[in-house]
């Protein structure tokens, strides 16, 4: 899966995607933290997600001509600098006691991680052969899932915990990235380059738009952005409003139940694909999705509930294998294009808004789950569509 001279740099890589799944994933206790002691709507508390996944689409772009230019590692670098710096500026923030300061830390940290993934997310995908690119992609995004799980267990921990503290878990976060940050200042990792590079040329943005494959995949990245980070988001309110359920248990239930199945998945995701194609396994993970969504908006009782939770093994694969097939066949266009896609993750902000939005105005969390169902029927159609464009590939 994985060239015998890349795998140093692919386990050092890997490590990376821990750590920014660990900063997605303590937001969705921040959310429900900031409605109760800022005494906020579910609408204003989505600001959250929104500042944070504006960072990625404002620096999407810049990151990409910087990581064109300078090469990944220079990415991963400014990534993890600006990742640390956003996440002690929490500790001001804390004693301002300012929505706002609080926003602009997450819109930093944003900015930061949007460096990381450009520059990770198609380096791991070159670190092989093209055809196991998505397997590849899906085992190091599996770490990022196990960033997943422990953030909303550390984070309940420390924010709704009897000594309640937000800047603590920021805290550690920020040490430990700018020491991460030294280690990749000391080390050298190795540049890929496409053999139609040589010629110096860089692939305008435009170009990209007559790739109907690519541009269909951002679109369908972006949906699964509005559905991910959505329902991540309102998971603790959904289980605590609709189901009774407290706060510190919807927390736990949503690491150690919704967030390990995602993890797994991934892990088995990347098993499976190293031996059936990944356009296949997105097709019938697709289709599931849409299927668990929907008897979440049935309002069946705890059977809902255990739809949500095992809707996250089938969405785990989304994320790598669209990012990775958008990217097949793009050569030099690969470090611009990935710029393209992770500006998707603004689909989070509008998403989390919307879902917000739409339980306010219902007075009703099931009904808001019409957002993530709409978003992942687009993916089903990218899935489908390009299981048939590729079947015989």
């Amino acid at each position: 899966m994985v060239d015998g001279k890349y795998k140093f740099t692919f386990v050092i890589i890997t490590s990376l995607f821990f750590m920014w799944g660990f900063a997605h994933a303590i937001l969705d206790v921040l959310n429900k933290h900031f409605q109760e002691v800022m005494h906020i709507s579910k609408a204003d508390s989505a600001f959250v997600q929104v500042m944070f996944y504006l960072g990625y689409f404002t620096m999407a772009i810049p990151a990409g001509l910087w990581i064109s230019r300078k090469g990944y590692r220079a990415g991963v670098i400014v990534g993890l600098l600006l990742y640390g710096v956003g996440s002690l500026l929490f500790i001001p923030g804390e004693d301002l006691m300012s929505f706002g300061f609080f926003l602009f830390s997450l819109y930093v940290i944003g900015c930061g991680l949007v460096f990381l993934e450009t520059a990770a997310n198609p380096y791991v995908t070159e670190l092989g052969s093209r055809a196991t690119a998505a397997s590849r992609l899906n085992f190091a995004q599996s770490f990022n899932g196990l960033g997943y799980i422990c953030a909303p267990v550390v984070g309940s921990f420390f924010v709704f915990g009897e000594t309640a503290s937000v800047a603590t878990p920021y805290t550690y976060m920020g040490v430990t990235v700018l020491l991460v940050a030294l280690v990749f200042m000391r080390m050298r990792l190795p540049e890929i380059v496409h053999d139609d590079d040589a010629s110096g040329e860089t692939a305008p943005v435009r170009s990209l738009v007559r790739h109907w494959p690519f541009v269909f995949g951002v679109i369908a990245l972006f949906c699964y952005e509005i559905s991910e980070i959505s329902i991540n988001s309102f998971f603790i309110d959904y289980a605590h409003d609709d189901h009774g359920i407290t706060k510190q248990t919807a927390s736990a239930i949503l690491s150690f139940g919704g967030l390990l199945l995602f993890m797994c998945g991934r892990f088995l995701g990347s098993f499976i694909m190293s031996r059936v194609r990944a356009e296949k396994v997105l097709a019938v993970c697709a289709v599931a999705t849409v299927v668990t969504t929907a008897l979440v908006l049935a309002g069946l009782g705890r059977v809902s509930l255990v739809a949500l939770i095992v809707g996250y093994f089938f969405e785990s694969i989304m994320f790598p294998t669209i990012f990775a097939t958008s990217l097949r066949g793009l050569g030099n266009k690969t470090k611009r294009a990935s710029s393209v896609l992770m500006m998707s993750p603004v689909g989070g902000a509008v998403g989390t808004w919307l879902m917000g939005f739409a339980a306010d105005w219902s007075g009703s969390m099931t009904v808001s789950f019409v957002v993530p169902f709409v978003a992942f029927l687009v993916v089903m159609a990218y899935a489908l569509y390009v299981e048939r464009l590729y079947r015989h590939s």
